[in-house]
């Protein structure tokens, strides 16, 4: 049986189109309404209408529930570690060396299946949705969305910069100046198919560090990203000259960590039906803080 959201038109929203209506205040993505419209789902006063209709006060606008109908991943008992959840989205904290998804030859023991499995368990039918992706060595915030709506919001944050990202590191040499921005393009690396690199025609990518701690040759950097390009925080620090501890590709190999030392710390974000902000603390992981303490002997 077929569910739909009903929605009275107010006076304030008289003129409006119908799909002007779907973006802006249901902030309805572009490719959920032409869903909609393919299958008939947008009624008004209980009939069928064109996206251009214009409306009324007190007309009644219903859209139908385009339900989940799988995970898109296989569920997979594994742990999770739930940092914060609402009926919009979950915040999890993801371990080094795991992905957030299935990639390439890997489709098992990732967040997304384990996720799957969560949901599963509690009944609920959701595809799983990552708002954002963490490379596999680096640990700490991930968001998921629950539902595409909720996604849609999420990313459009994400674009505006009312979702933030605060990530750390650990980096070789002691960073001058202790503060700044790092605003360099970034694109395909010229012959390394899995790599990114400083590039001219590439894509803007900003990053802004402060340093929160000098320790003799080594920085612990407190990171905040504008844009999300892959690689960035590792690309752009390699770049200043100043390489992520562990960082085998971009970085340095070192004898305190068997990883790269960046860690999404916390994540912040306007809850989607109050409006207020959301902030969420991922813990420094056993071996990120064991590097801190090495770095601290005298």
């Amino acid at each position: 049986m077929k569910s739909y959201h009903r929605h009275k038109i107010s006076q304030e929203h008289e003129g409006f189109t119908v799909e002007n209506y779907l973006k802006n205040i249901l902030q309805y993505s572009g490719r959920k309404i032409q869903k909609l419209t393919r299958r008939k789902g947008i009624l008004l006063n209980g009939k069928t209408v064109y996206l251009q209709k214009k409306l009324n006060a007190e007309d009644t606008l219903s859209i139908l529930d385009l339900e989940d109908t799988n995970y898109g991943v296989q569920p997979e008992k594994g742990a999770i570690e739930v940092l914060y959840e609402d009926d919009f989205l979950l915040v999890l904290n993801k371990p080094a060396h795991q992905l957030v998804h299935p990639t390439g030859q890997t489709t098992r023991g990732t967040m997304a299946n384990y996720l799957a499995y969560y949901l599963k368990q509690r009944n609920v039918v959701s595809a799983i949705r990552p708002v954002h992706r963490l490379d596999r060595e680096t640990s700490g915030c991930v968001i998921f969305a629950k539902d595409s709506r909720s996604q849609f919001i999420l990313e459009q944050q994400l674009k505006e910069r009312t979702l933030k990202r605060t990530y750390w590191a650990l980096v070789k040499g002691i960073v001058h100046p202790p503060s700044g921005t790092i605003d360099a393009p970034i694109g395909p690396h010229p012959s390394l198919a899995n790599r990114r690199a400083i590039n001219e025609h590439g894509e803007q990518s900003i990053t802004h560090y402060q340093t929160l701690r000098s320790f003799p040759e080594i920085s612990l950097l407190k990171l905040n990203l504008d844009t999300g390009r892959t690689h960035q925080i590792r690309l752009h620090l390699a770049h200043l000259g100043y390489p992520i501890i562990g960082d085998r590709m971009y970085g340095v190999r070192s004898p305190w960590i068997n990883r790269q030392a960046l860690h999404a710390y916390d994540v912040s974000f306007r809850h989607l039906k109050e409006n207020h902000e959301i902030a969420v603390h991922a813990p420094l992981p056993t071996d990120f803080a064991q590097a801190i303490n090495f770095c601290d002997k005298p």
